[in-house]
């Protein structure tokens, strides 16, 4: 029996079978005979696995090695207009729900790795990254009066920088908005930054029995219920119980907050921090806050060694299917990383894979 190749053993980690109920779920093979769901979520990983740009160059890659398709489970060729066919008609929610599926082995294999601050509770940090696109090509993504972008709204478990929930939405369309997509958590920590700084929204969540820490705006209208010591050497300021007095923010959050103010050396700046959680620490708090980062790592992860700069379709559901294809992709790699307990970085894990696809 022949040894796999390298991309065959990647893509083994995705269980086919799983992936086949994603293509019922969708009817994604009703009527066709040739070129599956299947054969084309291995043309749009290998696309990403192997930094290729165009579906020209995808089909002369793979074209170069006929004769080692069926061994990478390919089984009917590529040809370009075949797969663009099928990204501009085949249903996203395939690849979304596939995605999906891989979310939830990554984070039992990263449940227990450390991420800074030793809690028992889920963290997530939520934030949303522009993607831009050339306006003459994707006309319905109208961002500005000479640009077009998507936006990629993600939530972000910190152990093991995992995305738990993904949404592309238009990027015209506000942050706040990414909130009310959220299944919200019992017990979970959300961190986020000012632009989810709304009230009712965050009332809405405190009332599902979450925590949020998010940064307070200038010259918010409150008045001091109580006040806690704190360690000034540790850069903290204040650690209080507050109550918003403001004509709106009184009715839209009722209830007390916690606010923290911090004194960052490294950037001489001062922080201000609201949150709903009383209980840990006020540095705790600050140090949450600052795991924060990791979300906007993993968006320049994504977008430095990923294909979603550059799209082979101009569709709405084709953009959509290169971009959940994208993050299936991170998916595999971190899955790997994980199952062989690699020490290499996931792009020095990506950078082996892209160069050794056929052996």
């Amino acid at each position: 029996m022949a040894t796999p190749t390298v991309f065959a053993q990647v893509m083994s980690l995705g269980h086919r079978e799983a992936f086949r109920r994603c293509v019922q779920r969708y009817g994604g093979d009703a009527r066709v005979k040739g070129f599956t769901c299947h054969d084309q979520w291995l043309a749009m990983a290998f696309a990403q696995l192997t930094y290729r740009e165009s579906l020209r160059d995808v089909e002369a890659a793979l074209a170069a090695r006929t004769d080692l398709l069926y061994q990478m489970g390919f089984r009917s060729r590529m040809r370009r207009s075949t797969l663009a066919d099928a990204n501009e008609q085949r249903d996203w929610r395939i690849y979304a729900d596939w995605a999906q599926t891989l979310i939830r082995r990554c984070r039992a294999l990263y449940a227990n790795d450390p991420f800074g601050v030793e809690l028992d509770q889920t963290v997530y940090a939520f934030d949303a990254t522009i993607i831009d696109l050339c306006l003459n090509l994707f006309p319905w993504a109208r961002f500005r009066p000479t640009k077009a972008a998507v936006k990629l709204h993600t939530l972000l478990d910190l152990r093991g920088s995992i995305p738990t929930f993904l949404a592309l939405t238009k990027g015209a369309e506000h942050d706040l908005f990414g909130l009310d997509l959220l299944t919200i958590e019992p017990g979970a920590i959300y961190v986020m930054d000012r632009g989810y700084f709304d009230f009712w929204r965050l009332n809405r969540l405190a009332q599902r029995g979450a925590f949020f820490v998010t940064r307070s705006k200038r010259h918010l209208l409150s008045y001091v219920v109580r006040s806690h010591p704190v360690d000034r050497t540790t850069g903290l300021r204040c650690d209080q119980e507050i109550r918003l007095r403001g004509y709106l923010t009184k009715d839209n959050y009722p209830n007390s907050l916690r606010r923290i103010r911090f004194y960052d050396t490294e950037q001489a700046r001062s922080l201000i921090f609201l949150t709903n959680q009383f209980t840990l620490p006020a540095f705790q708090i600050a140090e949450l806050y600052r795991q924060r980062w990791k979300i906007e790592l993993f968006f320049r992860w994504i977008k430095q060694h990923l294909r979603i700069r550059t799209f082979v379709g101009h569709s709405e559901n084709a953009v959509r299917i290169q971009v959940w294809s994208a993050i299936s992709s991170y998916l595999l790699v971190a899955i790997l990383k994980k199952t062989l307990n690699l020490e290499a970085s996931l792009h020095e894990i990506l950078q082996v894979i892209s160069v050794t696809p056929f052996e």
